[in-house]
């Protein structure tokens, strides 16, 4: 069993991006017509016909903004896929999007990255060794090609961390 939690972009943060996102662009609402957009609000892959947008997304902001934290040069903003209407969230548990090479960045309580790591195979591992590190207070998972935030990992604990 996991003693770690995948969060999805919550539904507050959600709403405000498909209004203005983060670079204060309007969405824009496209239909996916092939699928398999890695999609930030339900942590799946999209399906063909699907109504999606593509929004930029600062998680390091926002957290900072609600913890009073300070990221500095870490407060990054880059692109994310979600739903261009609400949707359920997440159908299930454990660790989405891991069937390919990912980076996972350690960040401090403080906002200040802690080091990161490329992770090929077993990701359960790997954060159980990165939160091995108790001056580690998040973790988030990217790509490895283009940087992109998939999600914030956490320990079991809620400790609601992607605020808006």
């Amino acid at each position: 069993m996991s003693n770690h939690t995948a969060h999805a972009i919550p539904a507050h943060v959600l709403k405000e991006l498909r209004d203005r996102d983060d670079a204060g662009r309007p969405a824009v609402a496209v239909t996916d017509e092939e699928g398999g957009a890695p999609l930030r609000c339900c942590l799946r892959h999209s399906v063909p016909g699907e109504s999606l947008t593509l929004v930029s997304y600062a998680p390091l902001r926002r957290w900072a903004a609600a913890t009073g934290a300070d990221p500095g040069a870490y407060d990054e903003q880059g692109p994310v896929f979600v739903h261009a209407e609400e949707c359920a969230g997440p159908a299930g548990e454990g660790l989405p999007f891991t069937n390919a090479h990912r980076v996972l960045r350690r960040y401090s309580a403080e906002g200040r990255i802690l080091g990161g790591r490329l992770v090929e195979t077993d990701f359960a591992a790997a954060l159980d060794e990165a939160f091995d590190d108790p001056s580690v207070a998040f973790v988030h998972v990217r790509a490895v090609e283009y940087g992109c935030f998939y999600y914030e990992v956490t320990r079991d604990q809620p400790i609601g961390r992607l605020a808006g």
